[in-house]
């Protein structure tokens, strides 16, 4: 995970948990670091030793998608924006798979991408429902 992707508030997973990130900081030999926190506790760590939290379905429920088309070749999940859909490809060349905004595919295969991707078109964070986080 590239360092320069992330931002405050992204979710990360460390030692199998998610976490949000609340800081992050370069130390004085110029590696950088993370301030992550969860409800249960809040760590500095390096970078390097979070990881991405890739997208599935149950991520795209929890972060306002609804199912709305499913087929033998595809599933796709839309949130209530009507111009924004995410299509998962069951075929093993998966193609079609990923983001769509106006018609248009980004790739994002991970949470912190769609956060990202969200917060430049809204200036805010998805909301996250099922007892996740609730950002704003």
């Amino acid at each position: 995970m590239n360092v320069a992707d992330l931002k405050i508030k992204n979710l990360v997973e460390y030692k199998n948990q998610i976490y949000t990130i609340t800081e992050i900081f370069q130390s004085l030999e110029q590696a950088y670091f993370v301030k992550i926190e969860n409800d249960s506790q809040s760590l500095s760590v390096p970078a390097d030793s979070i990881k991405p939290i890739r997208i599935t379905e149950e991520w795209l429920e929890k972060l306002g998608f609804s199912r709305t088309y499913s087929s033998d070749q595809r599933i796709r999940y839309e949130r209530p924006e009507t111009f924004i859909k995410y299509d998962i490809d069951l075929s093993s060349r998966k193609i079609l798979e990923g983001l769509k905004i106006y018609g248009n595919s980004i790739k994002c295969r991970y949470i912190h991408e769609f956060q990202n991707i969200f917060s430049c078109l809204f200036g805010k964070d998805p909301s996250l429902h099922y007892g996740y986080l609730e950002t704003k």
